[in-house]
């Protein structure tokens, strides 16, 4: 446990000092995003573009990273155990990817459709069965969607097939 902790504090001290634009905390077995972190990154949480939390074993995100983290432009929680985002994360003004695959979400993150200038969403190798179709293709910036390897119904499967804006990635029933 120490040491994972000494982990974290190094990668956070690293980009402070170094006026990075991105937070790397993967595979740091986080369970949740830790507040001191905020405190710590107090001075440049305006620069921080990306944040890497993949492969922990995070149960939820707190609503405080996406009221903190305003600027963010990407985040990676892939590998992690989630299974819904904060109602916050609708408000994000400049996120462009999210990457969500291999986590437990059985239900599409609604919010998602509200962010504007989202261009990628992977939510691959989650439980998700039905997706909210019109909302997705209202997106104005949506290119691209990674739905593999979840249990679509075939009219959310046929739905999706219909599109010619957004690439769209799915197992295909055999």
């Amino acid at each position: 446990m120490a040491e994972a902790v000494a982990n974290v504090a190094r990668r956070i001290n690293a980009t402070v000092e170094e006026g990075k634009d991105s937070l790397d905390l993967s595979r740091c077995k986080l369970i949740s995003f830790p507040d001191g972190v905020f405190k710590v990154l107090r001075s440049v949480t305006g620069n921080i573009r990306v944040i890497t939390l993949a492969d922990n074993e995070m149960k939820s995100v707190s609503s405080k990273v996406f009221s903190t983290f305003t600027e963010l432009r990407e985040l990676d929680l892939q590998g992690n155990v989630l299974t819904k985002l904060p109602d916050s994360v609708g408000e994000m003004e400049h996120l462009t990817s999210i990457n969500l695959a291999n986590n437990s979400f059985s239900i599409f993150p609604d919010k998602l459709t509200e962010i504007a200038t989202l261009e990628r969403i992977n939510l691959e190798g989650n439980s998700i069965s039905e997706i909210p179709v019109d909302k997705l293709f209202n997106m104005p910036a949506l290119k691209w969607l990674n739905m593999k390897s979840n249990p679509l119904d075939s009219n959310t499967q046929s739905a999706l097939q219909s599109s010619n804006s957004v690439d769209i990635l799915m197992t295909r029933e055999s």
